[in-house]
Parts: structure tokens; sequence; C-alpha cells
């Protein structure tokens, strides 16, 4: 058992209703890690967070904690008392602040003066002291996520569970408390796993990733070989890899391909052989997009293109560019405007070859 891992799973069944919910042959959680559980809805992430946290029993495999099977209902005990699970509703008690914070404290029957530093402390993380007498009933959305968030920390434990914890925020709040939890997290260390759909909140706050489909894990790995490096045409559609391209290597020589797609070449990183089809996967922001007007440009591959699409998204524009193939590209609003881009403009998009992340295409 590797030492750093302070959660592991061996070939877990879990069924619900007949039916089979997650199918894990292995997974690990690194202590002091930020890990994100991502996929589309009924993946299997809060099954699996509830699990991790001894709120669900597999009917297969093996659930490890700190090295130790978690067999006898005193190992359930000591994992749940380690850990602390923050859902998507707050779930305050309808009394002040205080005591929702210190609710599992005295469950610990800890001593008057610990309960209140303990409390104190989990208060001033999260910047709500002056709340402490407030009626939880009173609350702001923002306030009472921020209550559940000192209510789990004031117990100091060993992992944190957070089950699509900031969907129900507006935007303001949501990324104020995502940035307060993640200064805590890395001074804290307290090891974490969130289950999110959400990509940006997965950038922000995680290091390691596993991505979830149909009850299984599907790829497992640092966020940025996740996003950057997906195994499979169903994890680069979900981590954002708008252009996805079917494509076949024309030939292969000391790690530099030459793709056909579309009747045009993409050069790209690799070793695939001559003759085997792949998907050429780019994210947006690794196309370029200028005019006729600007000098050389160093990228590998370069074409004309058509822009076919254009869509406002908050600070920046997403743009669909017809090059014999789509790209999807971002640019900012300064870029958009000095370019004078309208739909229907030609445009060079560009991109370097280091950029084309390559995946085995089956026929």
């Amino acid at each position: 058992m590797n030492s750093e891992n302070l959660i592991k799973i061996e070939n877990i069944i879990l069924q619900r209703g007949g039916a089979t919910v997650l199918d894990i042959p292995e997974f690990q959680v690194q202590q002091g890690r930020i890990l994100a559980l991502i996929g589309p809805n009924g993946a299997g992430k809060s099954t699996l967070l509830l699990m991790l946290a001894g709120l669900l029993k597999q009917q297969k495999g093996k659930l490890y904690f700190q090295g130790q099977p978690v067999e006898s209902r005193a190992d359930l005990a000591m994992l749940r008392r380690n850990a602390a699970v923050v859902f998507q509703e707050p779930l305050l008690l309808n009394s002040s602040v205080y005591e929702n914070v210190a609710i599992g404290l005295k469950f610990r029957r800890l001593k008057n003066k610990e309960i209140r530093n303990g409390v104190q402390s989990a208060l001033d993380y999260f910047g709500i002291s002056q709340l402490a007498k407030r009626l939880a009933k009173t609350l702001s959305g923002g306030e009472a996520k921020r209550v559940s968030l000192a209510r789990a920390f004031a117990i100091k434990p060993q992992i944190i569970l957070l089950d699509e914890a900031f969907n129900s925020l507006d935007p303001p709040s949501r990324e104020n408390i995502i940035d307060d939890l993640k200064r805590i997290l890395e001074e804290t260390k307290i090891t974490a796993v969130l289950a999110s759909h959400d990509r940006e909140e997965t950038l922000r706050l995680a290091q390691d990733v596993s991505v979830m489909n149909a009850g299984k894990i599907v790829q497992s790995g640092t966020t940025a070989e996740i996003f950057n490096q997906p195994d499979s045409e169903f994890v680069a559609n979900f981590v954002g890899t708008e252009s996805i391209l079917e494509g076949t290597v024309k030939s292969s020589n000391a790690g530099l391909m030459e793709i056909i797609v579309a009747g045009k070449i993409i050069e790209a990183v690799g070793d695939f052989l001559p003759g085997q089809n792949v998907y050429c996967c780019l994210r947006p922001e690794n196309v370029t997009v200028s005019n006729y007007t600007q000098g050389k440009i160093s990228a590998r591959n370069i074409f004309e293109a058509k822009v076919s699409k254009v869509i406002r998204q908050g600070y920046f524009y997403k743009m669909t560019l017809d090059c014999g193939f789509p790209l999807v590209t971002y640019i900012t609003i300064p870029s958009y405007e000095d370019l004078g881009i309208v739909k229907g403009r030609t445009v060079i998009a560009s991109f370097k070859a280091t950029a084309v992340h390559v995946i085995r295409r089956e026929k």
C-alpha cells in the first residue's frame, strides 16, 4: 500500500436497487491533494463520494483508509470520524451559526474551551466571525455555504468531501468561496475530494482529476494531464476540447506526424504509424487567429479560415472557423475588435504541432 494514499479502493462493486452503480477496479486519493471527480449527471460521482465517506457500503471489493482495510464497525467509525462531507444544500440546524459550527465538536465530546477555540478558528477561516450569533435561517446563500464549510473544517478532518457544493451560489459568491477554500486547503494540507461537472471549478481547485462515466472511472491523472491529454473522445469532449477532428496518419518521422484531416495536412507530435485512424484534439485556447497584415507566424499549422459562428461568452468571444474542417477558438474582446472580425470574414488560424493531442480512433 502506497503510504501517500489516504484512501484507496480495490475491485469495488456497489449496487442500488439491483443495478450496478459503481464498478471500479482501482482508485486512490493521495494525502494532502485536492482531487476532482468529474463526469456527466448519473456518472456515479456522488455515490462514490458517499462510499468514500463511509456512508454507503459496497457489495464487493475493499476500501482502505490510512493503509488499513475498512471492515469492522470500529474501522468504519474511525473513517467517519476523520471525514467531513459538504453537500450542495447547506443543511443547517435552525439555531445560531455558532451552534451549527460547534455540532461536530460536541458530538466528539470535547471540552467547552476546545469547542470555543475550534469554532472560532473555523469562523475565522471563512471570514464569518461576525455571524456567530445570527440564526441560520437569516443567512444568505453564500453565508450559509460558508457556515457549512466552517462546520466541516471545525472538526479538523483528514479528508473533506464536497458534493456539487457550489452549484446553488451566484457567480460572485461562488468565485469568492472557491478562492477561500483553495487557500484554506493549501494552508491546512487537508485532503479534499470534490464531485463536480463544472470545468472552471475543477481547474481552479483540483490538482488531480478522475473522470467518471456510467459508474466507472475512465481516466485519472493530474489536472493538466486530463485536460491536455485526454485518453478518449468522451474525455476530450467532457473537458472542453472543442475541436475533435477525424484523421488518418500520412507519415511519421522522428516524433512528428503528418495527419490528413478533410484533405488538409495537420502536423502533430507523436508516433502513430502511417495509415492509423486518429482523432486530432485541439483546445480552443491553443488556436490563434490573425489577419493577412500580421507578420510571420511561427506555428507549423497555418490555415486560411472563414468565420462561420461567433458567440459572446463573458469576457471573450467563442468563434467557430471553417478551415475545410471546423475549428473552435477563443478570442479576447480587444483582439476581436482590432481584427474587425465579423461572420463570413476570412482570417488565418494557426496552432503549434505540440498543441495537437492525438488519440487512436477505431474505424
